[in-house]
């Protein structure tokens, strides 16, 4: 499939490491996937949902001690300790690759070796990157198919001569849960799985790649990959403007990706497209702005609380030549379902562990972390611009986290030194289903803290940097919160697709269509200025309520981020800390 000498030396030392029984490249043909899947099914890895309503789709389960990301066996394994940073696990290089490599060792015998090249973006993209990820799971192989541009066209992308690819390896093995590591390897380009089965883990191309080693990769080549949904809102002229967000988890990011804009919205003619739901990869382009692609090709969603209400274009997405996994199967109509679907009674199934189970039992059928994977071309909102080589241009940067009563509606930095701090102080509080404890203010800088692949003061300062290149064509960058509470703990903003109307008036301050106010932490919009027509539950006094900034509490947080800027020592930025010296001034 290839002639370039990188690629096949790096695999037969990795044969030569696993020692499979055979090896097998993956060309991305649908011949050969058919005939994996198959045989995945024969093997009892996967079995086929009911063809009628959902073609295409295939049942998986996990291991039992295997069901999510495992971020204290996840390691960044550079030479030097510092250049991982005090937000990363660390390991040192060598002790990693012996460690792991005894572990390997022979960890294939009586398997299939799988060799997955893979394109990350669009192929014949100036922002692609490709990869090679060696496997002995078909679950990796169909996976990777939705998730990434996979066969012989990476390969082609690729080139004959060419070293730079990143280097996947993973092994089953014995699914050990005392010896499963994820570890990377940003300056060899490498990163090795050992003892999962469970996507996040051994999707190579996802997290691991696309945001661990990018990241690493953009700090050294200028640019910038981000945990952010990428979005187009279309105005009754047809204009597009593309906004770029990050939200930690469980702050509605795949819903604000894939948002249905109010009626009296979709009534003008105002259209939403998701261009994507969870990375995005940002260059500056030649006209001197940012532009960004998805560099996944599907999506890798949580599906418990999916549903119509919540969201109906991921919901539409699953149903078809998706992969489902550790939901519940009905038995009576071979389909899927998860809690917060519906409230049909749920009678003759398997949970998520393959015992009989139907609803009236007090554990949960689905996992909470179970998931779907679905290629991007199902959604009904996918953008036109989801393939374009050159990508989509940034008018706005949107940061946003889950907090009570600190963070209002929507702010605007005064400046992109000043977004950059916005971005760094981001945080959530916790819920009592989080950790038990509630009201933890967490911490999780452009939601980047388990994803960045190096020291997090040296990120703050690329950040920094690409905004001086930019200059005057910088982006706006906001803050939001969806999420602010009343004095009885109840939700004041309606969220979903009525976070439209806050997107509105950031598309317009982008624009300079729009007014703001001066406050002590940012620009705010006035609040008659957030359209809330046809809101039966917000009036302009409620408005004032959620757009309240509150000095008390801003003292607090300010103090709460000296504590946390410690932790970077001297690698923090001193432009950081000049912005967190601002805000106290403006807060008296």
């Amino acid at each position: 499939m290839t002639k370039n000498k990188n690629v096949l030396s790096w695999v037969d030392e990795m044969v030569a490491l696993t020692k499979p029984d055979n090896v097998v490249w993956i060309d991305g043909s649908d011949e050969q996937l058919e005939a994996l899947t198959n045989e995945s099914i024969a093997i009892g890895e996967m079995q086929r949902l009911n063809e009628e309503k959902l073609p295409g789709c295939l049942i998986h389960r996990t291991a039992i001690n295997d069901v999510a990301r495992v971020e204290h066996r996840t390691f960044i394994c550079s030479t030097n300790e510092e250049d991982a940073g005090p937000t990363n696990n660390w390991w040192n290089p060598k002790e990693a690759y012996d460690k792991l490599g005894k572990l390997f060792d022979g960890s294939m015998k009586g398997r299939t070796m799988y060799v997955i090249p893979y394109s990350m973006g669009p192929i014949g993209s100036p922002f692609s990157k490709v990869g090679v990820e060696v496997t002995d799971s078909i679950y990796v192989v169909l996976n990777m198919d939705i998730m990434t541009r996979m066969g012989k066209d990476a390969l082609k992308q690729l080139g004959d001569t060419s070293n730079d690819f990143v280097r996947g390896l993973h092994s089953k093995a014995d699914i050990d849960e005392e010896n499963r590591y994820i570890c990377h390897f940003p300056e060899d380009n490498t990163i090795w799985s050992i003892n999962s089965g469970y996507g996040g883990n051994v999707l190579l191309g996802k997290k691991c790649f696309a945001l661990r080693i990018a990241s690493y990769q953009g700090k050294n080549e200028g640019w910038l990959a981000e945990h952010m949904l990428i979005l187009g809102i279309e105005n009754p002229k047809g204009e597009v403007k593309y906004i770029a967000a990050a939200f930690p988890s469980a702050c509605g990011k795949t819903n604000l990706a894939m948002l249905i804009p109010p009626e009296i919205y979709a009534q003008k003619g105002y259209k939403v497209w998701c261009v994507g739901d969870d990375i995005a990869w940002i260059r500056i382009g030649d006209d001197g702005r940012l532009w960004a692609i998805n560099p996944e090709n599907g999506f890798f969603g949580v599906a418990p609380g999916t549903n119509e209400k919540s969201n109906p274009n991921a919901l539409a997405s699953t149903k078809k030549n998706t992969i489902f996994t550790n939901v519940v199967h009905k038995l009576d109509d071979n389909t899927v379902w998860w809690e917060g679907l519906d409230k049909e009674p749920i009678t003759n199934a398997l949970n998520w562990k393959g015992e009989e189970w139907n609803s009236d039992m007090a554990e949960k059928g689905a996992h909470p972390n179970s998931r779907f994977t679905a290629p991007a071309i199902n959604c009904p909102c996918i953008s036109d611009e989801f393939n374009s080589p050159s990508g989509v241009p940034i008018s706005a940067i949107v940061f946003g986290g889950r907090r009570a009563k600190t963070a209002p509606l929507v702010y605007q930095s005064y400046d992109w030194q000043h977004g950059v701090f916005v971005g760094s102080i981001m945080a959530s509080e916790t819920t009592a289903a989080a950790s038990g404890e509630v009201g933890v203010v967490r911490r999780d800088p452009m939601a980047m803290l388990p994803f960045c692949g190096y020291h997090m003061g040296d990120y703050f300062k690329h950040w920094l940097e690409i905004g001086k290149k930019l200059g005057d064509k910088a982006p706006e960058i906001f803050n939001v919160n969806w999420f602010r509470l009343d004095d009885d703990g109840n939700f004041i903003w309606p969220g979903f697709g009525d976070n439209m109307r806050v997107l509105d008036w950031i598309i317009k301050r982008c624009e300079g269509k729009a007014d703001a106010v001066e406050t002590p932490i940012g620009y705010e919009p006035k609040p008659e200025d957030i359209n809330i027509d046809g809101l039966d539950d917000v009036d302009l006094d409620i408005m004032k309520e959620l757009l309240d900034v509150d000095v008390a509490l801003w003292k607090e947080e300010a103090a709460g981020i000296h504590e946390f800027y410690k932790k970077f020592g001297d690698r923090l930025p001193s432009e950081l800390m000049d912005e967190l010296g601002k805000l106290e001034e403006r807060l008296g």
